[in-house]
């Protein structure tokens, strides 16, 4: 059937940090910061559209490629970041869950982290899920390995039980800025039948009407899960899309 209502879970590759800034003469992290701003708008409009669960792609496993300076500008930002904004989101209903490699993250850094999913732990108004040192490979092999640690059998429904986001459903929209054709394993597994919204949008400039534009392309998308249209909407007229 046609899908009009809101996704309930979004997820969002935030592209185009660094190219914003590189636009205006500025240095890369500066377009970082604002990317911070963006994060807080859509969040905000999230939750007024009423989508329960947003999924961010923070720091990918891969970003730490990136030169030193920016690597550490990242880290540094991400900390104060958390410092500044938890007791806002806290007192917002937000709930802040942090999915990703932990080994190898700098003290500070991990103490942020706990701190924030703690002090943020009992909010249910909106979950917020930052993908923070994330691959979806890893994800994956990640969870594989939890269950032949414990001796389960690995087979679809343990697999997503034991994988990083098994506490929400899956993302039924998945957005990515910047004009970037690819996924860049992000949610490998998650977003198995979700639907693909790419814009060319930079992140920072990412603000509620193009949000809106992604949400009322998503809801005008007719979502299968592998049957036909006629088994969707069994008085389809013949010639329906299968």
């Amino acid at each position: 059937m046609q899908s009009s209502h809101v996704p309930h879970h979004i997820a969002i590759v935030m592209d185009g940090n660094g190219r914003w800034a590189n636009k205006r003469f500025m240095p890369r992290i500066a377009g970082h910061k604002q990317g911070v701003e963006s994060l807080k708008r859509c969040a905000k409009a999230c939750d007024a559209r009423g989508v329960r669960v947003l999924t961010v792609f923070a720091f990918s496993s891969e970003n730490w490629k990136r030169p030193t300076e920016e690597v550490t500008g990242l880290m540094d930002l991400f900390a104060m970041a958390l410092a500044r904004e938890v007791q806002q989101l806290k007192a917002d209903g937000v709930q802040l869950r942090f999915v990703g490699e932990r080994q190898g993250l700098s003290a500070r850094v991990l103490k942020g982290i706990e701190q924030s999913e703690a002090d943020t732990a009992a909010n249910t108004r909106l979950v917020l899920n930052v993908c923070f040192n994330y691959g979806g490979r890893w994800d994956i092999v990640h969870a594989a390995a939890k269950l032949a640690g414990s001796g389960q059998p690995v087979n679809e429904q343990t697999l997503s039980s034991a994988m990083s986001l098994a506490h929400v459903p899956d993302p039924d929209l998945v957005i990515r800025t910047g004009g970037e054709l690819r996924i860049s394993n992000f949610l490998l597994w998650q977003s198995a039948y979700s639907e693909f919204e790419f814009v060319d949008t930079l992140w920072p400039d990412f603000d509620e009407i193009a949000l809106d534009a992604a949400i009322a392309s998503y809801s005008s998308r007719e979502r299968r899960f592998g049957k036909t249209s006629e088994q969707i909407k069994p008085n389809a007229p013949a010639g329906a899309e299968g």
